[in-house]
């Protein structure tokens, strides 16, 4: 059988064009947007945390994303399985790693992504797998969540002249929209399947690069591995779908662009809330706390004083009941039902101060 070579085909759809646009939307406003450096680090942090555990969740691991939190600070969990802890920390290091190519403004090389599917995986369940090598052997692609073998990459023999045209491929001059290669970029990379292991992960790796170093990186306050994560039969379904239909990869940037659409309205929207907070904070003149309780508002309908007991821990009830009055007075907060003292009494935003 001919050797095929790398040529991307694809359609661009209405759904494609109409994620297109959101996501232009999405990159402006964060662009032009007056958020705080507090609030992009903060959410920036959460953002990497979330991207290693999905990303490492979608291989097997079985850490929660409140332990992935715990270890990513440096925290000791019990009973966390070492090679679980290694996966995700090793991710931070590759993560790393990336971030250093991109100051470089080196162009993506075979070497590069030997060496970020080497930090991946060293040290893990496929540290024994000649990492950062390409791989000798035939190997198969199976569904995690059903165990059936779903596709079979190209023959070793075949994989280093597969590489070698798909990096030229990535550095070259194309008339393709960022987006649009940076999800073609992590197909093709998982279709060769140039590892024995790490390919999904490297993949995933890869389509953030080409995205970061395009200028689209979104403040990094995305996580696409978490859109993937949430419904892994369509994440799988949308990768094979490529090869049901002779490698039109029209379906699966479809579903690429919706789920970084997704999340990204997802950040504009945490975004578009806490520009209000600041507002009202200034406006107001209120204190840190009474910010935070307005930023707990704006992401929820209504909230009692037991959830904010919750959200202020070590702080008394009477001090928080002393903040929700000040709020009162001010007429940014409404309360509804129960008495002063109820714990469960109702607090929301009034609507002028929305």
């Amino acid at each position: 059988m001919p050797q095929e070579s790398f040529s991307p085909t694809f359609t661009i759809t209405n759904a494609i064009a109409r994620d297109l646009t959101r996501i232009e939307r999405a990159r402006g406003f964060l662009d032009a947007a007056a958020l705080s450096d507090e609030w992009l680090q903060v959410m920036g942090s959460q953002a990497a945390i979330k991207e290693a555990h999905h990303t490492t969740h979608i291989e097997g691991t079985n850490l929660t994303l409140e332990t992935a939190e715990r270890i990513w600070v440096g925290k000791r969990v019990a009973g966390v399985d070492p090679n679980d802890k290694r996966e995700l920390l090793n991710y931070r290091r590759a993560f790393e790693s990336l971030s250093r190519f991109l100051e470089s403004e080196h162009p993506i090389s075979e070497a590069l992504i030997k060496e970020l599917q080497y930090q991946l995986v060293e040290g893990t369940r496929g540290g024994g797998k000649s990492p950062g090598e390409y791989r000798k052997i035939q190997n198969y692609v199976g569904n995690s969540l059903t165990g059936e073998i779903i596709y079979t990459p190209p023959p070793p023999g075949n994989v280093p002249q597969r590489m070698k045209e798909f990096v030229l491929w990535l550095n070259e001059d194309k008339d393709i929209h960022p987006v649009l290669e940076s999800g073609i970029a992590q197909f093709h990379l998982v279709h060769i399947h140039p590892f024995r292991d790490g390919n999904g992960r490297a993949s995933r790796l890869l389509s953030t690069l080409c995205l970061y170093r395009a200028g689209y990186d979104f403040k990094r306050l995305f996580s696409l591995s978490e859109y993937y994560d949430r419904d892994r039969r369509a994440f799988y379904d949308a990768i094979q779908g490529v090869r049901e239909r002779r490698m039109d990869l029209t379906g699966w940037l479809e579903y690429y662009t919706r789920g970084l659409s997704t999340q990204l309205s997802e950040v504009v929207s945490r975004g578009k809330e806490t520009i209000r907070k600041d507002l009202i904070v200034r406006k107001q003149e209120l204190s840190v706390r009474q910010g935070k309780i307005i930023e707990l508002l704006l992401q929820n309908q209504y909230c009692t004083i037991a959830d904010l007991e919750n959200q202020f821990p070590g702080i008394s009830r009477r001090t928080i009941q002393r903040d929700l009055r000040v709020l009162q007075d001010k007429g940014v907060v409404r309360s509804k039902g129960g008495s002063p003292t109820d714990p469960s009494k109702r607090y929301k935003l009034a609507v002028e101060a929305i």
